[in-house]
């Protein structure tokens, strides 16, 4: 599977359209809690910036200083998909600029969370048809990553992530 990531990223067709692919892999990562891939779109210097955007105010939250403190975050800190569970974040309206070996992308973002339902121990009831669960968005708000041109692939320079949901910590 990486190595058709890998195609798909550095694959032909436009700058914008590699960059969109870009964006493309990163929501896959955070879903799969797939750290090594997530720091795999990271330049070597790369950062995740986290904001709460209220009222339109960026609130800072906290940085990603690095692609290994962004792999770690993503394997390790997120909380696990329970059983029957997944993510599923969906960017839109995207608004990409190429100047040379560097680009900006300005999306917009929703995370669903979705959970099948535990079939019954003597099965679904008769009659039962359908996809049994829900499915819940969770976050929404606002990705603008810095892009530049590494050796011929686009990678994340510095992703900037604003939520428009507060993000709450332990012990606040």
């Amino acid at each position: 599977m990486e190595e058709n990531s890998e195609k798909i990223i550095t694959g032909t067709g436009s700058d914008e359209r590699q960059v969109q692919q870009v964006l493309a892999k990163y929501v896959r990562a955070a879903d799969q809690l797939n750290g090594d891939a997530m720091k795999a779109l990271f330049t070597k210097a790369g950062k995740v910036e986290v904001y709460y955007l209220n009222a339109g105010v960026e609130e800072p939250l906290f940085v990603l200083s690095n692609p290994d403190e962004i792999a770690n975050a993503i394997s390790n800190l997120m909380a696990p998909h329970p059983a029957r569970g997944w993510s599923h974040h969906t960017t839109h309206d995207h608004i990409i600029s190429v100047n040379g070996d560097t680009a900006t992308l300005d999306a917009q973002f929703i995370r669903f969370d979705t959970l099948g339902d535990a079939r019954p121990e003597n099965g679904w009831p008769e009659g039962t048809v359908g996809l049994k669960g829900t499915v819940t968005a969770t976050e929404a708000g606002y990705y603008r990553p810095t892009l530049e041109k590494v050796e011929g692939i686009w990678k994340i320079a510095t992703h900037r992530i604003l939520h428009d949901l507060p993000f709450i910590f332990p012990g606040q």
